[in-house]
């Protein structure tokens, strides 16, 4: 995992699945895993044993956050990489000015605009769209309009139309995603001119 000693802070507000399995692959804990999940009803089962044994750093926000929450639970990690792994929610402007900020979208919009937003795959495969895949981007306040720093796509002819086949390698094609992104991350950092507020 290229980012060396930097703070890593992941949001969700799903299961977590993909935070265990980055976590699992890396054998680096993140800093802080940060939700605004109010119970753990559908939690992934590992990460929720994590959790209940004190191993990991879980901050819980509101269910909707606000730039003062944000802050809140930022301003303890300097300098810090950030992913969103399954948050539902948009990150204020100012934070996503103030911090560097990576989300994972599972649609392809390189090719498919349309496909910002929720549900892409389930869109994608009513669409019979040839290819379907995902892409590494900025946070931006925008809806994954941030810019695209890796996409990578699956033809759907070879899969015969089994949406099983297609949502299970769209998962394994985010892991591999992921993967590539945290072992070269030198390539994708960037920096930005931080003002204390």
């Amino acid at each position: 995992m290229q980012i060396g000693k930097r703070p890593w802070i992941t949001f969700f507000s799903q299961s977590g699945q993909a935070i265990y399995n980055i976590k699992t692959f890396f054998n680096r804990q993140p800093d802080a895993i940060i939700t605004n999940r109010q119970d753990d009803g559908g939690l992934f089962y590992p990460l929720k044993d994590d959790k209940d044994k004190g191993k990991l750093n879980w901050i819980t926000l509101p269910k909707n956050p606000t730039v003062k929450d944000y802050k809140k639970v930022l301003k303890k990690f300097k300098n810090p990489v950030i992913t969103l792994n399954g948050y539902l929610r948009i990150i204020p402007e100012e934070i996503c000015k103030k911090y560097e900020i990576y989300n994972l979208h599972p649609g392809l919009i390189t090719e498919y605009p349309e496909l910002k937003g929720k549900d892409p795959q389930k869109r994608a495969i009513e669409a019979k769209h040839r290819h379907i895949g995902c892409v590494i981007h900025r946070v931006t306040p925008i809806v994954d309009d941030g810019e695209i720093l890796m996409s990578n796509a699956i033809d759907t002819a070879v899969l015969n139309g089994d949406e099983k086949r297609m949502y299970a390698n769209l998962n394994s094609l985010a892991y591999v995603m992921w993967y590539d992104f945290f072992n070269n991350f030198k390539k994708y950092e960037y920096r930005r001119n931080r003002k204390s507020n």
